[in-house]
């Protein structure tokens, strides 16, 4: 090793050295100078730490010493503060068993089913035969393979939900979903425009979810037959009383005729829009129709044959039940016939042909207004999903 290289180690050890040294000194200065402050003789309390056992004192300890008392040794202006945290006022007797738990108290919780789908939460006995089924174990919607195949066989709608089993809510189910159900809701619609459920139909509803519910060994829950029946007669007979349309006829003086591109355009002015059944529709926010305009002879209005079209007449129908507030909607309606016979030059007039006066309209509006209370007494508000489904 060079004589460079043993000067270069030298000087390096040195160093070292001499940093070890100089932080050993240093230590020793400074225990010497605060050593009498963590001295073991010297009670060591923390500002911290002390004023958490006071508030411990007077808020737990309370059933087992007096609050005057300290249990710790707390200096005098740490006894203040805990003074100051005390309550204004503590209960005189207090059991000296009583114990305080740090522990929240378990609170049981209970989910109670909710519905998801508007259709679900409409079915009911008075409008529905209902039938329930408790699956012996979760099972998707088509377990019900039999109803499937024979869904329409019926003559009414049928509806099935189930109660899923992770949400625990009811939903509309569907033969290709594989959502777990614990609980299944089968319903037959019992009335509906084209008369009541037939005692037949509702037998053999009932029979092919009884084998059903044999087959999967379901629980099954089913109203009885002949009852049912009498309520969907009674139904229809009220719906029927109750099914009233209004109609305003639009007509033009003489042998004029209407194009299709006059009423396409006119009627567009004023928010209607041509729909697949060949009428206007004049729609409200959730897309439910108010009411309509269509052609006269009932030739349907197409998009492709309108610039082609005539028309001899036109005519603005109100169906009651089926929209909310029947009365404000006839109003609505009447101002838009008055704007359309004032934009094409027509009369308004009713199925004989006579014109449309003031004193006219009161009857009308008062037989609206009557459907319109009756329908609320009997739990079916018109326009509500029940009511659109009942009238269909």
């Amino acid at each position: 090793m060079s004589e460079l290289q043993l000067a270069l180690l030298a000087i390096g050890i040195g160093a070292i050295v001499v940093v070890y040294v100089f932080g050993w000194w240093q230590q020793r200065r400074y225990q010497s100078k605060f050593g009498k402050t963590f001295s073991a003789s010297v009670p060591r309390e923390d500002a911290l730490y002390r004023e958490r056992v006071a508030h411990v004192v007077t808020t737990l300890d309370v059933a087992e010493s007096p609050v005057q008392e300290a249990i710790l040794p707390v200096p005098e202006d740490t006894a203040i503060e805990a003074e100051a945290l005390l309550p204004e006022s503590m209960p005189e007797d207090i059991p000296e068993t009583a114990e305080i738990s740090s522990e929240p108290t378990p609170v049981e919780t209970v989910v109670l089913p909710t519905v998801k789908d508007e259709v679900c939460a409409l079915l009911d006995g008075s409008s529905d035969f209902v039938i329930e089924m408790r699956l012996a174990e979760p099972s998707p919607a088509g377990v019900l393979e039999g109803l499937w195949q024979r869904k329409f066989d019926f003559g009414k709608p049928v509806q099935i939900c189930g109660l899923t089993l992770a949400g625990k809510q009811w939903e509309r189910a569907i033969a290709e979903s594989q959502t777990l159900y614990s609980q299944l809701r089968i319903a037959l619609q019992l009335a509906d425009r084209g008369g009541a459920i037939s005692q037949a139909k509702l037998g053999d509803f009932r029979d092919l979810l009884a084998g059903i519910a044999r087959q999967i060994k379901a629980d099954v829950t089913i109203p009885d037959v002949a009852e049912t029946h009498r309520r969907a007669v009674d139904l229809d007979t009220f719906c029927a009383e109750v099914d009233q349309m209004v109609g305003l006829n639009l007509v033009p003086p003489g042998d004029r005729q209407l194009t299709g591109v006059a009423v396409s355009q006119t009627a567009a002015a004023f928010g209607m829009t041509l729909e697949a059944d060949g009428a206007f529709h004049a729609l409200d926010g959730q897309l439910n129709t108010l009411f309509t305009l269509s052609n006269r002879d009932n030739k349907p209005f197409q998009y492709h044959t309108l610039e082609t079209a005539r028309s001899k007449g036109l005519t603005l129908l109100l169906d009651v039940p089926r929209v909310s507030q029947p009365v404000a909607q006839f109003e609505h309606m009447l101002e838009t016939s008055r704007a359309f016979a004032r934009e094409l030059q027509l009369n308004v007039v009713d199925d004989r042909g006579v014109t449309f006066e003031n004193s006219s309209l009161a009857p009308i509006r008062t037989q609206i207004a009557d459907v319109e209370s009756r329908m609320a007494a009997q739990a079916i508000v018109p326009g509500s999903a029940k009511a659109r489904r009942l009238f269909s």
